[in-house]
């Protein structure tokens, strides 16, 4: 007697559509952030160029960060009253323009302006992405799918900074905006042509008007602690990164023109340790993984600010070393703040939390700046002042996201008792 030994058909993680909403906010996250990141590197351009000191530097870097955190406010009560589609597409527009007058910017006051714009468009943008991502991917594979849209950071170490600090080597500081314009205008069009509206939400709305909704927001006792951790998380990276470039150039001897190649190879790791993290943090528990990442910055961050003249291989270790850290921090803990939220609050949560991020990180560049100052020798001093601020924020932030975890695992399990109860009902179903 002959047995058919039937085939297992095993469902991929992600459909196909999924893979190109991955891949398309990736990418949109790669203009973002660069237009963020590239303000670092080009300190040791724009600052001799412009004669302004490391006080109105920090003020520049800042005044993004403060705007970005007002315009997420304001549009808070709106985030779920709209297809978030639409407004991706409508903030993303305006982000565009903003760093188009950056690339204009003839001198401080102007440039100043110019990110005070590209703020409040490109404040909104990370927090409709992260509503997006969390509307259409369940729990399970967030960490991974928070993994693959953090490559956007390495991205932009790999190809923006490079390529953006030799244009700007080669023409003038202005060069790198325009290249983030000319690449941005591509996911837009994309973004306008491809994704299906993100539109849901719609049905769960029960607030009158939107101030009613961001008020029912803020006021949730639920929300309160996932607030203040990102507030703590958001100060290590803003407090470091204004100098980054600056403090490579002028206490570590790295010559300016070798600040791609340092870039350029953490960027290079990080391509990898993005999705690994991710991945290690839906195996092996987004806390364990976030509190391994922690450990290893804060070992690398204090090593890092407390270094003198040195080779460039060792600084180029010692900044893979302190990425993959940063990267496993903020995969996990995305994901995990990613799942406080109800379905119908999603979208103002998300815009509050990315007011709060970009609050805490415009304070922390602002006052990073008050506390650098630069010495007759034209060296950084108290550098290593702000490395022990970023440690004992994080050992604080390790605490507070452990009763956060504790919150999302009793969510889940609440979620998925009442999955098996619905099960038992013919067509109902649960929205995660």
């Amino acid at each position: 007697m002959n047995q058919t030994n039937p085939t297992k058909t095993v469902k991929p993680s992600f459909t196909g559509y999924e893979v190109f909403v991955i891949a398309i906010l990736a990418f949109l996250q790669f203009t973002v952030i660069l237009d963020f990141m590239v303000m670092s590197p080009l300190g040791a351009i724009i600052r001799p160029q412009l004669h302004i000191s490391p006080a109105q530097f920090g003020m520049a870097v800042s005044a993004y960060a403060f705007s970005a955190g007002a315009s997420g406010l304001l549009a808070a009560g709106f985030a779920d009253k709209f297809d978030r589609k639409k407004l991706l597409l409508f903030f993303y527009t305006g982000f565009l323009i903003g760093t188009a007058l950056c690339a204009m910017a003839p001198n401080y006051y102007f440039l100043l302006g110019a990110r005070i714009v590209t703020g409040l468009f490109g404040g909104v943008i990370g927090s409709v992405s992260m509503a997006i991502v969390t509307d259409l991917f369940r729990m399970e594979v967030r960490g991974r799918v928070m993994g693959f849209i953090q490559m956007a950071f390495a991205a932009s170490q790999v190809l923006g900074l490079p390529v953006g600090l030799f244009l700007a080597n080669k023409f003038a500081w202005h060069a790198p905006f325009w290249m983030i314009v000319l690449a941005g205008i591509i996911p837009g069009i994309i973004i306008a042509v491809k994704m299906k509206p993100v539109n849901a939400h719609l049905a769960l709305q029960h607030d009158r008007n939107a101030f009613e909704h961001m008020g029912k927001t803020v006021s949730n006792a639920n929300y309160l602690l996932a607030f203040l951790t990102t507030t703590l998380l958001a100060t290590g990276g803003f407090m470091l990164m204004p100098f980054g470039s600056d403090f490579s150039v002028r206490n570590l001897g790295i010559r300016p023109e070798d600040l791609p190649i340092l870039y350029g190879i953490s960027g290079i790791f990080s391509f990898v340790f993005g999705p690994l993290t991710g991945y290690l943090g839906d195996k092996l528990g987004k806390y364990n993984v976030f509190v391994g990442g922690s450990i290893l910055t804060m070992v690398m961050v204090a090593i890092y600010t407390n270094l003198g003249v040195t080779p460039l291989w060792i600084v180029i270790a010692v900044n893979v070393l302190m990425f993959a850290g940063v990267l496993a921090r903020m995969a996990t803990s995305t994901a995990l703040v990613s799942a406080i939220p109800q379905p119908q609050d999603r979208g103002a949560f998300m815009s509050i939390n990315s007011s709060v991020q970009q609050f805490a990180g415009g304070l922390a560049a602002f006052l990073a700046g008050q506390v650098i100052t630069e010495g007759a020798d034209k060296k950084l001093h108290h550098y290593s002042t702000l490395g022990i601020i970023v440690i004992a924020s994080m050992l604080i932030v390790i605490v507070m996201l452990y009763f956060l975890n504790r919150q999302v695992n009793r969510k889940m399990g609440k979620t998925t008792a009442v999955k098996q109860e619905k099960e038992l009902e013919p067509g109902a179903f649960v929205i995660e």
